[in-house]
């Protein structure tokens, strides 16, 4: 700028020149200036008379140049150094996944476990009971052993299991690098080379097995428990069909034939009312009592019904007979009855005489209840006082013995003795058109019954005490399944840092230009981090639905994974309420009872089935977390808070020891010092085999395939 120009003053819109201003006092050069050439060297080489020159145009193309090409290279290099996260994003979010693998597989070895074994405990309950049921012992015998078959496949399942599971624990920090590397590999695109891999925090592991020894169900106090049971249930079973034959026969000669009965027999030789004449249509609903009823309202009847069947000594004779054997039998009866009373039945029926010899052994023969008079011939027995056959004076009163005695005379006009008072039941108990043939068939089935029922009573209390030993050992054994849980707090359970490297880029040749210095990206890294979060559970979305969706089309489909075959059903009824299983067991081992009350059940089963249901009841079992844990990136300090690494400082330090160039797991955490205990060759494990009762097994397999296949280059 000349130094004639005014201070850059500006004079309508043109540089003012001092010399010619003040010559002229125009802002123009005039002929002759000394500073016009000046100018002309100066902003006149790009502005001229007020537009701009060539060179002013050129200069501005090659500065847009220059910034557009180094603007594009700039943003190449930011985008390959974005990458750099997006790859270390990736192998985080990998990493952690193996976690969330690891705890849904043990969660599902868990509820095989304990469902397996509530499972064998409710069949095994319901067998316990079911043999306390007749007509159900057959039955019950196989639940027994189904049950006992379930829990030794439970035993040999968390064998498996807990060495399987420990055994995957041990390999997670060398899992979760190697799906962290190949997650790292996956993401190389074009010239771009990452190196990473995903590092698990903590490395080692909390979680508590108990012990294999510890975690088996001891079966064999049980088997023998339920051994001992069903001998002695046996053996009540046996002595329970006596007692129902005996009673059977009992109600039979009462009132359970369709021909002649004590029923029938009763309501064609007396007046009786239909009320004090009942029949019933099974031993099941009649009671004995029933008879000795109905036989107490005959005899009264008969007592006060019976009449001589004519005027003459003979007939009147046999109505006194009559009368007298009514008599005794309407007291034989008054007070007889059968009763069970503190585990003991006791019944005061008694046979009445069937004749003339048995009825020398009742107090017919001995009572002193007939007329004597004194006669020439000595004292004499009369069937009544209006006997033609008396002459003399009234004498004492007599027992019939006294006739055989020699102490008293038979009348030579009424003949009456012991004879005439045994034709009465003679002939009644002889024959089937009697009530006496019927009652005393009934008598003796009674006494058969008594019998039967006393053996049946004292048995059952032998069963009772074999019951209640059971229902200890059940007790026993449930109780210590309930408490035998895993603690699952495997090797990432606070999360997983990625460390991904990029070794020096060379730009594209496009990139490549004289307007740009087209260096090199130098080599580069990212940190990321990421942790399980739950989801929300619900029927449809859970770490079991899961694994049952994926087994049911393996098995087939119905019900709970298809298991739908008596024990199988139980099972996956039991899996499927795993997460609250206390309420679950509760209901079925309930639903499980109740199909026995078909048959039946006793005072003694009732008492099993409630002493069983109290334990199930009162089992505790901590409520099982379902929902599914996905990963999800976070803060990397989140993580590093938890962890043994002091913070990002530490993980820079491991993030520079990455080696670009290798995909290799082992290698590169060999690289940044993170040991690990175990490596896995196997491309697939076994975690475990759930048993089938019916013979084969599911496997539950872990596949690495997916990790350990094909790493990239390395």
């Amino acid at each position: 700028m000349s130094r004639g120009l005014r201070n850059g003053a500006s004079w309508q819109g043109r540089m003012v020149c001092e010399a010619c201003m003040a010559k002229e006092g125009k802002g123009r050069h005039v002929k002759g200036c000394r500073e016009k050439g000046r100018e002309q060297w100066g902003v006149g080489l790009f502005i001229e008379d007020g537009a701009y020159t060539t060179i002013a145009s050129a200069v501005t193309m090659l500065m847009a140049l220059t910034l557009v090409f180094s603007a594009s290279l700039a943003i190449w290099s930011a985008g390959r150094s974005a990458d750099v996260q997006v790859s270390a994003d990736a192998t985080a979010l990998a990493g952690a996944n193996v976690v969330s693998s690891y705890h849904t597989a043990a969660t599902v070895v868990d509820a095989c476990s304990l469902s397996m074994g509530l499972a064998g405990f409710a069949m095994a309950g319901v067998g316990l009971v079911g043999t306390l049921v007749p007509g159900a012992q057959d039955l019950a015998g196989k639940t027994l052993d189904a049950g006992i078959r379930m829990l030794r496949l439970r035993n040999q399942f968390v064998s498996s299991a807990s060495e399987g599971l420990q055994k995957l624990e041990q390999a997670i920090p060398f899992l979760v690098a190697a799906q962290g590397t190949r997650a790292c590999d996956a993401q190389d695109a074009g010239r771009i080379d990452y190196s990473g891999t995903a590092i698990a925090l903590p490395r080692t592991s909390a979680s508590e097995f108990p012990a294999i020894e510890e975690d088996q169900i001891d079966v064999s106090e049980l088997e023998g428990a339920s051994d001992e049971l069903e001998a002695a249930a046996e053996d009540l079973a046996e002595a329970s069909k006596e007692t129902a034959r005996a009673k059977e026969a009992a109600w039979l000669a009462d009132c359970g034939r369709k021909g002649m009965d004590m029923q029938e027999r009763a309501g064609k030789l007396s007046g009786i009312s239909a009320e004090d004449n009942p029949v019933f249509a099974s031993s099941l609903t009649w009671d004995p009592n029933v008879a000795l009823d109905r036989t107490r309202a005959y005899y009264r009847w008969r007592l006060e019904h019976d009449t001589s069947q004519g005027s003459g000594v003979e007939a009147r004779a046999d109505a006194a007979a009559r009368h007298a054997f009514y008599g005794y039998a309407v007291d034989q009866f008054e007070n007889a009855h059968v009763a069970e009373r503190d585990g003991i039945v006791v019944s005061n029926v008694e046979l009445l005489p069937k004749n003339t010899a048995e009825v020398r052994g009742t107090r017919l023969y001995t009572d002193t209840v007939w007329p004597s008079t004194f006669e020439p011939e000595g004292l004499t027995l009369h069937f009544d006082s209006s006997c033609p056959g008396v002459r003399g004076s009234a004498g004492a009163k007599l027992a019939l013995s006294s006739i055989d005695a020699g102490m008293a005379r038979e009348c030579p006009v009424c003949h009456f003795s012991v004879g005439d008072v045994g034709k009465v039941p003679a002939a009644s108990t002889s024959i089937d058109n009697g009530f006496e043939y019927h009652l005393r068939e009934f008598t003796q089935a009674l006494d058969e019954y008594v019998a039967a029922r006393n053996y049946e009573l004292e048995l059952e209390r032998q069963a009772k005490e074999e019951a209640e030993q059971a229902g200890d050992v059940f007790e026993d054994a449930i109780q210590a399944l309930s408490g035998k849980r895993p603690r699952i707090a495997p090797p990432g359970r606070n999360g997983c840092i990625a460390l991904v490297a990029a070794d020096e880029l060379e730009p594209p040749e496009s990139l490549k230009t004289a307007f740009s210095a087209g260096k090199d990206v130098p080599r580069r890294g990212a940190i990321s981090a990421a942790v399980l979060a739950p989801e929300q559970a619900s029927e449809e979305n859970n770490v079991l639905s899961r694994f049952c969706s994926g087994l049911e089309e393996r098995v087939g489909s119905g019900g709970a994974a298809g298991l739908i075959d008596g024990v199988m059903d139980l099972w996956g009824k039991l899996l499927v309420a795993y997460g609250d299983m206390a309420d679950g067991l509760s209901e079925i081992f309930d639903e499980l009872t109740g199909g026995l009350e078909s048959f039946g059940m006793g005072p003694l089963a009732e008492w099993m089935r409630g002493r069983l249901q109290g334990v199930v009841r009162g089992l505790g079992f901590e409520q099982v977390d379902l929902r599914l844990r996905k990963p999800v990136l976070t803060d990397s300090s989140n993580v590093f808070e938890h962890s043994d690494m002091a913070g990002f400082a530490d993980a820079q330090k491991l993030l520079r020891k990455i080696p670009t160039g290798l995909s290799d797991p082992a290698a590169l955490l060999e690289a940044v010092g993170y040991g690990v205990d175990s490596y896995v060759q196997s491309l697939e494990i076994t975690l475990v085999e759930i048993p089938l009762p019916g013979g084969g097994s599911i496997p539950l397999t872990v596949r690495l395939r997916d990790v350990t296949g094909a790493w990239g280059k390395g």
